[in-house]
């Protein structure tokens, strides 16, 4: 690649955006601070690899690899045109990330194609997670381990969406979540990885819901997730972009690719519900996605 970006390096090593350039033949040739911030690799780790050696580990919301098939940066590569998408990638610690892409041709000085620079933004809401951190720490509504709310904040969340729905008619859907076989991977592997799943787990649903909805640790291996303003279409949707996203993330142990799957039972509030009901039922629908294979949801 004949571009000499260390001119310009001290512009885009502060820019918050993450920023990579390739080559023709997709040799990452240069990796920005903002790409090791949101990433969580560092530039000798990535530069000279190639993006098709599923660093990222790039995901569409239906779970399929971009990487080896179907890359936005390979497309504008072969045709020069700019492309934009929103794609997941795999953060260094395992969980799954969405961020907006641009991609844009390089062009040389004789009219042809030297490479591509991608430019990738969190859109996870990052700024309201840190907010929500923040107010959580300050009442003792904070789960240290996985940094969300925990239960007792699960609790404060599901009884304001009642009392909202009362006054304004405004309907919410609960999650019930259970990390699938995670007993087995806490005996087999120890507490250490088992903590590190329940991270990974965590931060990949709170990453991936919207900023005015609520993930919360209930105990154990157990999640909710509290969604407003839904419906039920909504609801199947979201709950199996979450299933995705969690069963598409991994870390790295000895050499082993940790993964981890989820069981969902997902629910929309009725008129006779009452917080307890509707935690009730929620969790019965994840047990029948136990017991129906595991690894899916279940809406009732």
């Amino acid at each position: 690649m004949d571009l000499d970006v260390t001119v310009y390096k001290h512009i885009l090593d502060n820019l918050s955006e993450g920023i990579y350039f390739l080559n023709t033949s997709r040799q990452i040739t240069y990796w920005n601070k903002g790409a090791e911030k949101i990433s969580g690799y560092c530039g000798k780790e990535v530069i000279g690899k190639c993006c098709s050696d599923n660093i990222l580990v790039h995901i569409d919301q239906d779970g399929n690899p971009l990487c080896e098939h179907g890359c936005p940066a390979a497309q504008t590569l072969r045709d020069g045109q700019r492309r934009e998408a929103e794609v997941y990638l795999r953060h260094k610690m395992g969980y799954r990330l969405p961020v907006r892409t641009c991609i844009d041709p390089i062009i040389g000085s004789e009219g042809t194609i030297i490479g591509a620079v991608e430019l990738f933004t969190d859109i996870s809401s990052s700024m309201a997670l840190r907010q929500q951190v923040h107010d959580l720490e300050q009442v003792a509504l904070f789960d240290n381990l996985t940094e969300i709310g925990n239960r007792r904040y699960a609790q404060m969340n599901l009884h304001a969406r009642f009392n909202e729905r009362k006054r304004y008619g405004w309907d919410f859907a609960l999650l019930f979540i259970d990390i699938d076989n995670f007993k087995p991977i806490n005996d087999r592997l120890g507490h250490a990885v088992g903590d590190h799943v329940l991270k990974m787990v965590a931060k990949t649903l709170a990453s991936n819901i919207r900023s005015f909805d609520c993930v919360s640790r209930w105990g154990g291996d157990e999640f909710v997730a509290v969604l407003v303003h839904i419906d039920p279409e909504t609801l199947m949707s979201t709950a199996e972009k979450l299933r995705t996203l969690v069963k598409k993330s991994a870390f790295s142990e000895h050499d082993e690719q940790i993964r981890a799957t989820i069981s969902i039972g997902a629910t929309m509030v009725c008129d006779a519900d009452t917080p307890d009901s509707l935690l009730q039922r929620s969790d019965a629908l994840m047990y029948r996605s136990k017991q129906d294979g595991r690894d899916r949801v279940t809406v009732g």
